[in-house]
């Protein structure tokens, strides 16, 4: 029996594990409907985290495009009063407008567009500022 494909437990074992595949494995959870499994636990936990993490960046894109975009109507209102080229109030507003865009994006989900847009923004507002 040495050269056969048998282990060499028995027919005892070997006996007891067909017995245990014939009935199904009984003691093993079948993944049904009714019985969640701990997979899909972890997954809904995973799709929660997911989910609470993008209305942060949500919220955190739309409050950062309305703060800049009140600034930066401010200061288009607070340099177009002064003696200052015209450029400058048009450098303010026109990141204001940018960062504006930026919020409405990032209501809409669009997160990553409204960050470079909110750095673009700044920028434009940053720049038209040396021309003072």
């Amino acid at each position: 029996m040495r050269g056969s494909t048998e282990s060499d437990a028995g027919p005892a074992a070997t006996e007891a594990a067909g017995e245990r595949e014939a009935a199904g494995n009984a003691d093993e959870p079948t993944g049904g409907a009714d019985e969640p499994t701990g997979d899909s636990e972890e997954h809904a936990g995973g799709v929660a985290q997911y989910a609470e993490d993008a209305r942060r960046a949500r919220w955190a894109a739309v409050g950062t495009g309305a703060l800049l975009t009140c600034a930066g109507l401010g200061a288009t209102l607070l340099r177009s009063a002064g003696a200052v080229p015209a450029l400058v109030p048009a450098a303010y507003a026109l990141g204001a407008a940018v960062c504006a865009l930026a919020a409405v994006l990032g209501a809409r989900g669009r997160t990553r567009r409204a960050l470079w847009l909110l750095i673009a923004g700044v920028m434009i507002m940053a720049i038209g500022d040396q021309f003072d």
